[in-house]
């Protein structure tokens, strides 16, 4: 129960160890507090507030996800000074403040979309130029420049810097991808299915933060690799009272047991009738073609003490 309402509510599992995240927090009070510096002189104690939690933002994707695509030096820069540019642009041109402050948002994240730097602390820069004191209306464009870029620039610095010292926090990410030229094996090896403690000890080996689920990687891979389609049955492996697993994850998992048949020469009139014996939907009841519950089915399953065993198939 308890299991459910996390996944309802997207709390996973953390996989980093304490080092990492002790790590990624140093990162962040660090480059802050030169950004914070860095603001104070531009815009003096009072306006520089205003402009300082977007970075804060940027701080939290640089230093705790310095791997992910929205952490990248394009995607800093070109967000934070693109977003800049259209906000002080909207607050020259639009006199009514509201009007212009969610102007200079959706066209902010429109121009990150068609230019590739999406970076969601952009979007508070945008509105900072429209909504911004007295000294960030006084400078004008010149605020796309410093504080704006000027902070970024020192963001993406500190996060080159200080994540050099850590191995496993390459920043950019292609300077990891480069130190980790595939062998000869690697390459001659063929692909093959991937098991759930298998990813799961990948990514504790990464110990990084990852913005995607488990489950949406086995399903890229699958889908890349196209073994979606070929783990599926055909319909002559649905047999009269063995039992079946959609090998999906989490709360998608279940297992159904054919408890009665109906066979036909026709596909549309060849139908089963099944229970669900464990997982989803448990205790209920349904009838499917034996085509559709064979594209439902990824593999035959048995009881195995408290848990389900794969029959492996001859030839699979």
């Amino acid at each position: 129960m308890l299991t459910r309402i996390f996944n309802s509510l997207g709390i996973e599992a953390g996989m980093t160890s304490h080092t990492e995240r002790v790590v990624s927090a140093l990162g962040g009070f660090l480059v802050i507090l030169l950004i914070f510096h860095i603001s104070r002189y531009f815009l003096g104690a009072g306006d520089m507030l205003l402009i300082v939690p977007s970075m804060g933002a940027s701080a939290v994707l640089l230093f705790a996800v310095p791997h992910g695509a929205l952490s990248q030096p394009w995607n800093v820069l070109g967000g934070h000074v693109i977003s800049a540019a259209i906000g002080v642009s909207c607050a020259l041109l639009i006199p009514e403040p509201f009007v212009a402050a969610s102007l200079a948002v959706g066209l902010a994240i429109g121009a990150m979309y068609y230019l590739g730097c999406i970076h969601p602390p952009g979007g508070a820069t945008a509105l900072t130029a429209v909504i911004g004191g007295e000294a960030t209306r006084a400078l004008g464009y010149q605020f796309v420049l410093t504080p704006v870029l000027l902070n970024a620039l020192v963001m993406v610095l500190v996060a080159v810097l200080f994540n050099f010292f850590f191995t496993w926090r390459r920043y950019p990410a292609w300077l990891a991808a480069r130190g980790k030229q595939p062998t000869a094996e690697t390459k001659s090896a063929t692909v093959g299915p991937i098991r759930h403690e298998d990813l799961v000890m990948a990514l504790s080996e990464i110990d990084s933060f990852i913005d995607v689920s488990e489950n949406d990687l086995l399903r890229i891979y699958e889908i890349a690799t196209g073994q979606a389609e070929q783990r599926h049955l055909i319909p002559a492996d649905i047999i009269l009272g063995h039992y079946y697993s959609n090998d999906a994850f989490g709360d998608e998992w279940s297992v159904r047991q054919i408890v009665d048949e109906n066979p036909h020469a026709s596909p549309d009139r060849d139908t089963v009738v099944y229970k669900v014996v464990a997982g989803l939907g448990q205790r209920k009841s349904g009838v499917l073609t034996r085509g559709e519950f064979a594209r439902w089915a990824r593999h035959e399953v048995c009881r195995d003490d408290e848990n389900w065993k794969r029959i492996k198939r001859t030839g699979a």
